[in-house]
């Protein structure tokens, strides 16, 4: 009798068809982060010559408190403030990310940048919610143009400063040595088209070092070059 029914167990065990049930793995919420977004100039340094272009890059990262994560979902406008026009203008859009590029930026004067990030609404569980959030002002400066020749028989430096420089100063200073030692030696005057030429003396087969300097003003950053020749 009790082998009979150990059987019975057994069997009864069996046609239920007991199986252990997997647990569902709850659905991911949706969490609301602060963002950060960041401006710099790509490479060299935050100053250009007139006419020349800078490559920015900006960053959007967001955060829950406890793990930083980039922002992958909304986009990142670049605004321009200019010293001739200081209203913030949108100048270029691009996706969001770890890393945004803006390249081949061409500053007409002094300018100030800034990044301003959408923020994003998630559309379903699988998403977060993005705060926007926009960048401290990044400054770019702009040099005027330069461009000059130099006749070495003569010792005659001419050439010409771009853009509003008409009838405007600039420094010369010189050197017997390339030890910074300058002395001052006078002050030129462009004409009315920016064109300059400057003389100086020297022995046959004497170098010299000459410095020329074009101060900044509200729109546009200082300039200053050395250069030498040698009078043949």
């Amino acid at each position: 009798m009790k082998t009979s029914r150990l059987i019975a167990t057994l069997v009864t065990g069996s046609l239920l068809g007991l199986t252990p049930t997997a647990l569902a793995a709850p659905a991911q919420a949706t969490e609301n982060l602060t963002t950060v977004t960041t401006l710099e100039v790509a490479y060299g340094e935050p100053t250009v010559e007139y006419g020349e272009t800078v490559a920015i890059r900006g960053s959007v990262q967001a955060t829950n408190g406890v793990t930083t994560t980039s922002a992958y979902y909304g986009t990142v406008t670049l605004y321009a403030a200019s010293s001739k026009n200081p209203a913030w203008v949108p100048i270029a859009t691009a996706t969001a990310g770890g890393y945004v590029s803006f390249p081949d930026v061409k500053p007409e004067s002094n300018t100030s940048y800034k990044a301003v990030y959408s923020g994003y609404a998630a559309t379903n569980t699988a998403q977060n919610n993005y705060a926007p959030s926009e960048s401290a002002p990044l400054s770019v400066g702009v040099q005027r143009k330069v461009t000059y020749k130099i006749a070495s028989r003569k010792l005659i430096v001419s050439g010409k400063v771009t853009p509003e420089f008409s009838k405007k100063k600039i420094l010369v200073h010189t050197a017997k040595k390339n030890n910074g030692n300058w002395k001052k030696y006078k002050t030129i005057k462009t004409n009315k088209k920016g064109k300059f030429k400057v003389r100086f003396y020297a022995k046959t087969g004497q170098t010299l070092y000459f410095l020329l300097t074009v101060k900044g003003d509200a729109h546009y950053t200082g300039w200053s070059q050395a250069y030498y020749t040698t009078r043949y």
